[in-house]
């Protein structure tokens, strides 16, 4: 009996890993910086390959860089920033993400999941997909050693749509009964904290009555009013800051 040939194995299907989008870049301040130091973008390009082993960086990168019409990797970031004896931080816009945060503080990815205690590619992957899963000393341990302002910690631990939903129901119902769920998202004085969700839904109860009263604006009104809820995690981290101490 004849045995059947055996199929070729074939490889296990798997996808490339996604190229991590550069940090936002802020092309004056690179500019500015090379001016200061008196060095040409053909001095930075050479330092840059020599220094940091970036052998394909040529002084169009840099111009193109300085431009905005490019941005560079995370490691060219940091190559860059030791040729303009800078920190990586000020050669980015405001940092966005989990990562962006530790590139501004030039970390690397190791040197966090240390400080927190998490295993590398567990952390990794929490940046992969920017949400933060840690513990509430592991959350403490991360604002202090990337100097996380509160609103930060709220974004990069993945906390916006949450809260952006509890500030939803708390101006368009009753506010007092969201005080405590926020403040488990926002951990404020329970006073201070009162007293932006009490301005909150004030500002926003003032306009649904202009949108309802005969001479409100009408369709401009609800507008407003939409708009205002779109924007209402904005509008309650302004209300933090305008609030007395």
């Amino acid at each position: 009996m004849r045995r059947p040939s055996a199929r070729p194995s074939q490889p296990a299907p798997h996808s490339l890993p996604a190229t991590p989008t550069p940090p936002p870049f802020n092309a004056p301040a690179a500019r500015r910086l090379r001016a200061a130091l008196g060095m040409t973008p053909e001095r930075v390009a050479h330092d840059m390959r020599v220094s940091y082993g970036h052998p394909r960086i040529t002084p169009d990168h840099v111009m193109a860089w300085e431009r905005g019409a490019a941005a560079p990797s995370a490691s060219e970031l940091t190559a860059l920033a030791g040729v303009l004896w800078c920190s990586p931080g000020e050669l980015i816009g405001r940092p966005r993400t989990l990562r962006e945060h530790r590139i501004a503080r030039g970390l690397a990815p190791e040197d966090v999941a240390r400080a927190v205690g998490h295993e590398l590619h567990a952390y990794l992957r929490m940046e992969e997909t920017d949400t933060w899963r840690g513990t509430d000393r592991q959350s403490a341990a991360l604002a202090e050693l990337l100097g996380l302002r509160l609103p930060d910690f709220v974004t990069v631990t993945g906390g916006n749509a949450k809260l952006g939903d509890l500030l939803r129901n708390a101006v368009t119902t009753r506010w007092q009964a969201y005080v405590r769920p926020v403040a488990k998202l926002v951990p404020l004085d329970r006073p201070f904290l009162e007293g932006a969700l009490q301005a909150l839904h004030q500002d926003y109860q003032g306009h649904m009555a202009a949108t309802l009263s005969w001479g409100g604006g009408g369709s401009d009104a609800g507008d407003a009013a939409r708009d205002f809820l779109d924007r209402i995690v904005e509008h309650f981290w302004t209300r933090i800051q305008q609030s007395p101490a």
